[in-house]
């Protein structure tokens, strides 16, 4: 159409498996659209490439600089999960099994840890003492899940504040949709907290900078329960520790990648 703006995209075979991509994004799009929630409209989709509607009118930001932008991220993602939650069909490919496996990754650690490739481990003694210390709750949601405390849901998989977008009306949709997968509503709260409340960048050098915003939480947290009305008991007791969890978590894979040569997180 005349003045009509399109995004076009090739998927990263590298990291994703095309095929389950395809079938995923086409299946929660269309989803989305049946209930007339606002979503991304893919225009084609032949692989490796796809072509999307341009959302004219919306913004998005890089960062939250005031507590009303957290409200609005955890209500668009608690509603994101809400208007998925009874999607008919089979279970979601794992798009990429096992990421939030955080016993997994500390696995993963262990491994790196022992092969030191890059003869980076004494260096870090103080960090990987700091992750040791802390295995005996890694492992937490994993076990509640699996013991069926905790329900598996679908979830975004990366629920950072630029992949919100706003309308004028305050209208939020919530995109990239390329981690869309099984997982536990906890991993993707826990991931808000971690990026929503950082008082500083996570590559900020000066340490005494980096903190959490309770200001922030309060409201990341108002806003996704007033959504998030699905939530069991067990669910609501580990919103907290979610925050602290995930923020461990690309911790210890951010360590792991360090000692195995910078290969995924580069570095200057």
């Amino acid at each position: 159409a005349h003045g009509a703006r399109y995004i076009l995209q090739r998927v990263n075979t590298a990291i994703f498996d095309p095929v389950k991509l395809k079938r995923t994004i086409l299946r929660v799009t269309e989803f989305l659209k049946s209930k007339g929630v606002p979503s991304l409209e893919v225009v084609a989709y032949e692989n490796p490439w796809r072509i999307f509607k341009f959302l004219e009118g919306y913004t998005s930001h890089e960062v939250v600089s005031e507590p009303s932008q957290a409200y609005v991220v955890g209500r668009a993602f608690a509603k994101f999960q809400n208007d998925l939650a009874d999607m008919p069909g089979p279970r979601l490919d794992e798009i990429i099994p096992k990421f939030h496996d955080t016993p997994d990754r500390l696995r993963q650690l262990d491994e790196a840890r022992r092969a030191d490739v890059m003869g980076r481990a004494a260096s870090v003694a103080e960090e990987l003492a700091f992750v040791d210390a802390r295995r005996a709750q890694a492992g937490r949601i994993v076990s509640l899940m699996a013991s069926g405390e905790i329900p598996e849901r679908v979830t975004h998989n990366d629920t950072k504040i630029n992949n919100v977008l706003t309308a004028p009306d305050g209208t939020a949709v919530v995109v990239d949709l390329d981690t869309v997968m099984p997982g536990s509503a906890l991993y993707d709260f826990g991931d808000m907290v971690r990026t929503a409340t950082a008082s500083a960048a996570e590559d900020e050098k000066d340490l005494s900078k980096v903190g959490s915003k309770k200001a922030y939480f309060e409201a990341l947290a108002q806003g996704y329960l007033e959504g998030a009305r699905f939530l069991n008991e067990a669910e609501r007791a580990n919103l907290v520790f979610a925050g602290q969890l995930s923020t461990f978590e690309v911790g210890v894979r951010f360590l792991t990648d360090y000692l195995a040569g910078d290969t995924y997180f580069h570095t200057d």
